[in-house]
């Protein structure tokens, strides 16, 4: 199945210049959805994955089926301020600025098998904090999964030390 073929490009959205990368329209379409979905398990259970990781909001909509599929847990990463307990703080530069990222302190177990997913790796940025926060906590990340990577933007050479699932490349 060309996944592709359901991605929507949106002209200058949110700014003027940005093509936007929509998957509303694969997640909207079962039958492409589970495909991507499958092939993301596929390469979970390849890699003997013991827990999912995403940051908010879209890496939950990837992950959180994953994680199901494969009956393993999933360990959401959220921006400052939006989990309910104790954290661990991992902070990364944004186009205009900082950001930050947390995850729960108790989230993951020294030692276990860590897939990162979200839809879209751009700069990187975000996979890069989303790293530093499970491997402080003992996690290792064998693997990394987006529906989408922006090859021009060259996120992956950040991630070069990581082995990396892109479904759909633009």
């Amino acid at each position: 199945m060309d996944l592709k073929k359901y991605i929507t490009i949106v002209p200058d959205w949110p700014k003027e210049g940005v093509l936007f990368k929509d998957i509303t329209t694969l997640m909207d379409n079962g039958k492409a959805f589970k495909y991507a979905t499958d092939l993301i398990v596929q390469y979970a259970r390849e890699k003997r994955v013991d827990i999912v990781v995403g940051p908010e909001a879209r890496g939950f909509i990837i992950g959180c089926p994953v994680a199901y599929a494969l009956g393993v847990g999933f360990a959401p990463v959220r921006k400052e301020g939006k989990l309910p307990r104790e954290t661990i703080k991992a902070d990364y530069g944004k186009e205009y600025g900082k950001d930050a990222l947390t995850i729960h302190k108790d989230a993951i177990k020294k030692g276990q098998r860590v897939l990162i997913t979200d839809d879209l790796l751009a700069t990187g940025g975000t996979i890069e904090a989303t790293i530093e926060l499970v491997e402080r906590l003992g996690g290792i990340v064998v693997g990394i999964a987006f529906l989408i990577e922006l090859t021009y933007l060259d996120g992956r050479r950040k991630l070069e030390d990581y082995d990396l699932l892109s479904l759909i490349n633009f």
